[in-house]
């Protein structure tokens, strides 16, 4: 694939073509390494994360993600390899980053019986930041009306945006966040999300990892998917799942078309009978569709295109939660 409009090439290698200034890049990563005894758990991954970027990880666990991001945190020193965050070196530890960045792990840890604004007050405290600080943050991610609940009576959701809100009070430059809506239930999702966004477009670089691929795709500007320890693809999800030639699936009410009749329609690969449907598979949706159509009309049909789940699965050959 050419480059068009800065944006790399999808790589399978973990390699990537670094065309950015410093002053563009927020995160550079060359050649870098890790092994633990027998596992090697980082393998030579080179990658930019530009500056106002929201950067996705994604990939099994086990893969080798946790790792990369506590090196790039400065938690862990790489055994090779270099590692500039912000245009300096992480490692060993370097406090001078720690005003710039925030973080937000999967396993917070809240001051439960304290209230939401007490909770941030505490840690505002740790940045000897103004007192109007943790009003700030919380309504950086919508908990204004909740600043006077315990920490220990909020929801699951509402947790997980104080937490957030805890990675931000210090308004830092590069926010990592560790799949920020886990065990979430839809709705809170789609509204940790719409706080994600905004984040985004304050400018802030981002750094995100996720088992959940129809997020990933909803808000990233790029994904890298690491396997074994290697970045095997990176690019914007528009274009990784453009390159994986994922069929079309078409959806017919089983009730509609036996498995035969639907084989034998142009472009059809391959038919199966899911949840009450029988699924087309096919690379030429429009021919089939207008095969499907001249038949039984295409009231109650439906299509589902190729999405990064399906890249996620060809490339890991696993579940996104596996």
């Amino acid at each position: 694939m050419t480059m068009t409009h800065g944006i790399e090439p999808l790589t399978r290698s973990g390699a990537e073509t670094v065309v950015e200034t410093a002053a563009e890049s927020a995160v550079v990563l060359d050649g870098v390494r890790k092994r633990y005894g027998d596992v090697q758990a980082v393998d030579g991954i080179s990658l930019t994360i530009r500056r106002g970027e929201f950067f996705g990880i994604l990939g099994p666990n086990g893969a080798g993600k946790t790792t990369l991001i506590e090196i790039v945190e400065g938690l862990r020193q790489a055994d090779s390899g270099t590692i500039e965050v912000l245009g300096t070196s992480p490692w060993p530890r370097n406090v001078a980053l720690l005003p710039r960045i925030g973080l937000q792990t999967q396993k917070s840890a809240f001051f439960a019986r304290l209230t939401a604004r007490e909770h941030l007050a505490t840690v505002a405290a740790l940045y000897r930041l103004p007192a109007d600080a943790p009003g700030r943050a919380l309504a950086t991610v919508g908990l204004t009306e909740h600043a006077g609940q315990r920490v220990g009576n909020l929801s699951g959701g509402q947790r997980q945006r104080l937490a957030i809100a805890g990675a931000l009070i210090h308004e830092p430059e590069l926010v990592f966040l560790d799949e920020p809506t886990a065990a979430l239930d839809p709705q809170a999702r789609r509204d940790l999300w719409q706080v994600l966004r905004n984040l985004k477009a304050q400018g802030r670089t981002i750094v995100y990892t996720t088992h959940h691929l129809d997020e990933a795709e909803a808000l990233c500007d790029r994904v890298a998917i690491v396997v074994g320890g290697s970045v095997v693809a990176l690019d914007t999800p528009h274009r990784l799942v453009g390159a994986a030639h994922a069929p079309t699936r078409v959806m017919v009410p089983v009730d509609r078309i036996t498995t035969e009749r639907a084989t034998s329609l142009p472009g059809v690969s391959r038919v199966t009978v899911e949840g009450g449907s029988v699924v087309l598979e096919t690379t030429a949706a429009g021919a089939t569709l207008a095969a499907v159509g001249d038949l039984i009309g295409l009231d109650e049909v439906q299509t589902r295109t190729a999405t990064l789940e399906d890249v996620y699965l060809e490339l890991t050959g696993t579940e996104a939660h596996s």
